[in-house]
């Protein structure tokens, strides 16, 4: 089965009885909370700026775990430039590349909220999946957000043709007011002219939901992303991950095709299981998977996922608008419009029903490592007090 994410602690310790974590050339950044549930540190700060000249804001910081070598550098600089270039109102934006003690952190929108892992286990949890109607608004919510990076422009309105490659529950943050937020486009691809290339024997892509060709190290262009985001809506639909085996009785050791694969390919992010493991299943997943793990789902809900699942890119959807549209299509025809406003009412009654950890030996919500909306709202005002005091 799919296993648990790395759980690192954020590497910068808070200086003194402020929280204050490091102050650049411009801001300063003051500690809020951890946030452990991903595959790179992450912390929620403060961002204020010592001359007032901005209002503060609360802010993501992720540490941009790489070697030392200049290329790495480059690449990852190149990555926070793309990030900086996107505009949506679905896409969580990337304000900057900052440095403290020769590490470099990207600084981020902060989305209060949750993960939709996060939303996704607390349902499970509850005994039931997400609401298929707030389903298909999250995934046509991130498929209008994936249009909107692959078809991008730079300053002089040249393309940039970003691929995200890291769509996942974990990429997509569901905020309190109902707003679905992509993140995480630290390992995108471009087609942008004089970029550097990935290393061959490099996998750069969340490979737990990645598409088959990225799997085969072929070039991807948009259509990968929105192979991973039918990954993702099967798994709201059906409350199971599509690549566990039906068969719990399964072969010990690997495959001589896995070893192989193995020898020749490494994973650049740590997933749950080995590359070549991921790869094989991913090779192997076809319709009668999809139809498997989506017994339940509504059969127009079945015919998008089967089309967003095609194992070749030009048997799926060409782009994020026509799923999207597809999607809302689905939407509409329920009779009851679903927007922001019901996805906020969904999220607030999962909070309000999830059950108690002693209850489920299980706190999906993570007292103090991923706060909930109530949390990071008190969170909020103490840092807001104590940065900016003055009466109330």
């Amino acid at each position: 089965m799919k296993g648990p994410a790395r759980n690192d602690s954020f590497p910068i310790r808070p200086m003194g009885p402020d929280g204050l974590l490091f102050e650049g050339p411009e801001y300063r950044y003051t500690l809020v909370a951890p946030l452990r549930d991903g595959n790179d540190p992450l912390a929620i700060a403060w961002r204020t700026s010592p001359r007032g000249q901005s209002i503060p804001c609360l802010v993501i910081l992720k540490r941009v775990e790489m070697l030392p070598e200049e290329e790495r550098r480059q690449r990852a600089v190149e990555e926070v430039w793309l990030a900086t270039r996107l505009r949506h109102p679905g896409i969580a934006q990337v304000y900057e590349l900052v440095e403290h003690q020769g590490e470099l952190y990207v600084v981020m929108e902060h989305t209060p909220g949750l993960f939709l892992a996060t939303a996704m286990e607390t349902a499970l949890l509850l005994g039931r999946t997400l609401a298929p109607a707030h389903a298909v608004y999250i995934a046509a919510e991130v498929a209008d957000a994936l249009h909107c990076a692959w078809n991008s422009q730079d300053g002089d309105g040249h393309p940039l043709h970003v691929v995200h490659r890291a769509v996942s529950p974990m990429s997509i943050r569901l905020e309190s007011s109902g707003r679905v937020k992509l993140t995480d486009f630290g390992v995108a691809y471009s087609r942008m002219a004089g970029r550097l290339d990935t290393p061959s024997r490099v996998l750069r892509a969340e490979l737990a939901y990645a598409a088959p060709e990225v799997m085969r190290r072929q070039k991807p262009d948009g259509r990968a992303d929105l192979y991973s985001l039918g990954m993702v809506l099967l798994e709201m639909l059906s409350g199971q991950y599509p690549l566990d085996p039906p068969d719990v009785n399964l072969p010990a050791g690997e495959s001589p095709d896995v070893v192989r694969y193995n020898a020749r390919m490494r994973a650049e992010r740590p997933s749950w299981t080995s590359a070549g493991a991921l790869a094989d299943r991913i090779l192997r997943f076809g319709p009668e998977d999809v139809e498997r793990v989506a017994q339940k789902v509504p059969e127009p809900l079945k015919r998008i996922l089967h089309r967003a699942l095609r194992a070749h890119p030009d048997d799926r959807y060409q782009t994020g608008g026509e799923m999207r549209d597809e999607l809302c299509a689905w939407l509409r025809g329920q009779g009851k419009r679903f927007g922001r406003s019901r996805a906020a009412a969904e999220l607030r009654a999962l909070v309000r029903e999830k059950p108690a950890p002693q209850e489920t030996r299980a706190f999906p919500l993570e007292r103090g490592v991923l706060p909930t909306p109530e949390e990071e709202a008190t969170a909020e005002e103490e840092v807001t007090e104590a940065v900016l005091p003055g009466p109330r």
